[in-house]
């Protein structure tokens, strides 16, 4: 038994250890943005969600990982970025790489095993609302964290949104 728990500690520690060093954190995917009105479709495993989800028929997690695109904060793309990126820049762990007037790439890490996600924000014009993907880099099971962390992004800024009125 001495040993067993030995060697548990020992693989806890070099986990733990593996996170700092940055050894999760996965590669950036090279294929993220927009291309032709659309992000990158949903994985092909349970770690992650899109409000495009629906415009790939037959994604085998199309059911899955369908969450609603934000809305425009009255009808303002600029306006509506701006909230966003207030919103994201107060989350823990959540850290924007890249922000353009219609986009926003942001890359959301774990607080412990350091697990890097990515996540986008598109204005789609001809849908007037925000078009949003959150994915894990690795595994195949989120545990409905990269949801959680789109509902918690909702709500901050639909809150955000009625305050600045």
């Amino acid at each position: 038994m001495k040993t067993f728990v030995l060697v548990l500690l020992s693989l806890v520690a070099a986990v733990l250890t593996g996170a700092r060093l940055g050894l999760l954190n996965g590669q950036r995917p090279n294929d993220l943005g927009v291309t032709n009105g659309r992000l990158k479709p949903p994985s092909l495993t349970r770690n992650s969600v899109s409000s495009q989800a629906r415009l790939f028929p037959g994604h085998p997690q199309q059911a899955y990982a369908v969450i609603e695109p934000l809305p425009l904060r009255d009808g303002s793309a600029t306006a509506s970025m701006q909230t966003l990126a207030t919103v994201l820049q107060t989350m823990p762990g959540v850290t924007i790489v890249e922000q353009r007037p219609d986009y926003l790439y942001a890359q959301a890490q774990t607080r412990w095993l350091r697990f890097v996600d990515d996540v986008e924000f598109w204005v789609d014009p001809a849908g007037g609302v925000i078009e949003v993907r959150s994915a894990s880099r690795l595994g195949r099971e989120d545990f409905g964290v990269n949801r959680q962390r789109i509902d918690a992004v909702r709500a901050a800024y639909l809150a955000a949104a009625v305050s600045l009125r």
